[in-house]
């Protein structure tokens, strides 16, 4: 069992961001960039295979105001779940 927060089923996504293959801080920082072009209340998923998104993307949507939903894990990456405050 995961220590990490799961998304739950159901999320109704605004906007997917690709980040695979990319390194911190890169992930993060698209992160920002991409969740600036939503309203707020949207989510945005960001899928990533840098391990350290794991506690980059949390700590960053609680200084932020925004916030986390979870994760899910899938076949070669992670998708992680930000609701935009």
């Amino acid at each position: 069992m995961s220590d990490f927060k799961i998304a739950p089923e159901g999320l109704v996504v605004t906007a997917t961001l690709d980040a695979k293959g990319l390194s911190c801080p890169m992930p993060l920082l698209r992160t920002k960039k991409e969740i600036g072009k939503l309203a707020s209340g949207e989510i945005l998923q960001m899928d990533g295979t840098d391990p350290g998104s794991r506690n980059d993307i949390p700590g960053w949507c609680a200084r932020g105001g925004h916030e986390y939903l979870g994760e899910k894990e899938q076949a070669g990456y992670i998708s992680f779940y930000i609701k935009k405050g």
